[in-house]
């Protein structure tokens, strides 16, 4: 046998040892190891077991022997289970307790990777007006500090799902004043769209108003854009036509790079006529339509500038990008717009010019004279 094999073996046999001496244990048998045991991976399952039987005296006296190390347990491997399991079934005073004493290490607790799932159930069970008024005390002055933690922002993201829009209103007010570090940030932008998720309409309209206040910095950032983008995709009128008229004077700029181009492409598909107008105006020139057409990124904008734009203004784009395709056209992307131009042109030569011509309008026409 193989010393690993060997090893497994040893290991397999101590583990079941442990289990069969749990299955006949009883919990006046522990009572003065009830707190070593917690950081014992079977000690733990069996106390949570012993919490499940929902007996108020075994209940009372794990709590009793786990309180005063509670804020240690919580961020411990297998001690942070039983936090959990004791949230979910101590008594209302119980918990207020644990609430009050943990209020002064939440942060803390909540960064690590085991603490953060306490800190969640604890939030998720939360009874009492003043066990919530404590959580929010120890919270809000952390918010952004959590958000952008790979931990600490399932606890904000938590209270999100679980607090009143009331009582979560100190997220929203911290997320709108550092809006820009938030959406700009791997974790932050995730949480800023689950806050818009949650929100009521008032705290919908106080995040979507800063996100438009630093929309022309945040559609250039890598995680920033899907904050906009998150915004046209509500389909709200009314914010995406303000979003959208932020970009007016910038869509060359904006088209040239990686990030923001992607937005521009949206941009041009849902904005209102109005504002789509101003935005393909600012490419109907033969200077800016050369330099986005040869961009890697642009020629994307104009592709999708050539399918929305009103016939007016679609005419005058084919017609600046003509004297440029020669240049372009052995390129990916040349062959593209090329290749989109001929075939409207095609789609073009078939289409009636005038309704007259319309063969059921002219048979109606014919036979309405004929009857006169």
């Amino acid at each position: 046998m193989t010393s690993s094999r060997r090893n497994n073996s040893i290991a397999s046999t101590v583990s079941q040892q442990e289990q069969d001496r749990f299955a006949t244990l009883r919990l006046e048998d522990v009572v003065d190891e009830i707190y070593p045991l917690c950081k014992d991976q079977y000690g733990c399952r069996f106390f949570q077991k012993k919490l499940e039987e929902q007996n108020s005296e075994q209940r009372d006296i794990i709590f009793t022997k786990v309180f005063p190390h509670f804020i240690e347990l919580m961020t411990d491997p297998f001690g942070n289970y039983l936090c959990q399991k004791l949230m979910e079934y101590c008594t209302d005073s119980q918990r207020t307790k644990v609430v009050e004493t943990v209020s002064q290490s939440m942060m803390f607790i909540s960064l690590n990777m085991h603490g953060t799932r306490a800190v969640q159930k604890m939030i998720e069970f939360l009874s009492l007006p003043e066990q919530i008024e404590k959580t929010i005390q120890a919270l809000s002055p952390n918010v952004v500090v959590l958000i952008k933690d790979l931990n600490g922002n399932h606890v904000i993201q938590k209270c999100l799902h679980r607090l009143s829009s009331k009582d979560k209103q100190f997220i929203y007010d911290a997320v709108s004043e550092h809006c820009i570090e938030v959406a700009t940030h791997r974790h932050g932008c995730c949480v800023l769209q689950r806050c818009i998720d949650f929100s009521a309409e008032s705290q919908k309209k106080q995040l979507v108003n800063e996100i438009i206040r630093h929309a022309l910095t945040l559609v250039q950032d890598p995680f920033g854009n899907y904050v906009v983008q998150y915004v046209l995709d509500l389909g709200d009128a009314h914010f995406s036509d303000q979003l959208i008229r932020q970009f007016i004077g910038h869509v060359g700029a904006l088209s040239v790079q990686k990030f923001s181009s992607n937005v521009m492409e949206k941009c041009i598909r849902v904005a209102e006529v109005d504002t789509r107008r101003h935005l393909v105006e600012e490419m109907v020139n033969k200077v800016q339509l050369e330099k986005l057409l040869r961009d890697s990124y642009a020629n994307y904008v104009v592709q999708t500038a050539l399918d929305f734009a009103e016939p007016n203004q679609h005419g005058k784009l084919v017609e600046c990008i003509r004297p440029l395709l020669p240049a372009i056209r052995n390129t990916p992307y040349g062959k593209r717009i090329q290749g989109k131009i001929n075939r409207e042109q095609k789609k073009n030569l078939y289409q009636p010019v005038h309704p007259l011509m319309n063969n059921d309008f002219a048979s109606y026409g014919f036979s309405h004279f004929q009857n006169q």
